[in-house]
């Protein structure tokens, strides 16, 4: 693997470890298996304890910008959950490979899970959103020869997502925020 895509893997690192200070961070090197590794090489999923920053876990990709990245610009991805658990580690290498293994997520896209988020969950989908729970300071990181934008993988259901493809993003957010949802509970109702 090129030296740039080793330095951007680690320059995520870096930038997540710095903006969860006071968190425990751990690297797991996820692998995908041999067919799927020559996709994401390098993927590592960080998993980032509770702290000062929210009493929930925040599992964050370091990779998929290596892989896809276009003119110095590319995506990595942030995932909140209620625990810690290797599923979430899993589900986060999933859509790392979803990604980059030529589906190309982006802003207001989504991607079905094909099963429940946890089991008993009704979400079943991720919808790729900004990092509303973490904001800007995490979404903006810079990488060697450009810079990595870090979007929120959340757990939906597929009535949300059914609403969303009827009235847009921007009106689920909406039904989001006046339904105050928790989007770390896997059980919460679905807004629609």
């Amino acid at each position: 693997m090129s030296d740039v895509r080793v330095s951007a893997a680690e320059a995520v690192e870096s930038h997540v470890r710095a903006f969860f200070e006071g968190h425990s961070v751990e690297a797991v090197d996820h692998d995908l298996g041999p067919e799927r590794r020559t996709v994401l090489p390098r993927l590592r999923v960080l998993v980032v304890g509770p702290g000062p920053r929210g009493d929930g876990w925040a599992y964050v990709t370091a990779g998929c910008w290596a892989a896809t990245e276009k003119e110095g610009h590319g995506l990595e991805f942030v995932m909140t959950a209620h625990v810690r658990d290797r599923r979430f580690v899993e589900l986060m290498a999933m859509v790392a490979h979803y990604h980059c293994g030529g589906h190309r997520l982006d802003l207001e896209q989504s991607m079905p899970i094909g099963e429940p988020w946890v089991p008993g969950s009704s979400c079943d989908h991720l919808l790729i959103s900004l990092p509303y729970l973490h904001g800007p300071d995490l979404e903006h990181c810079p990488v060697p020869g450009g810079h990595a934008r870090i979007l929120w993988a959340l757990p939906v259901t597929t009535a949300e997502i059914e609403f969303r493809r009827r009235h847009g993003h921007e009106a689920l957010e909406q039904l989001f925020d006046g339904a105050g949802i928790n989007p770390v509970d896997p059980f919460r109702a679905s807004v629609v």
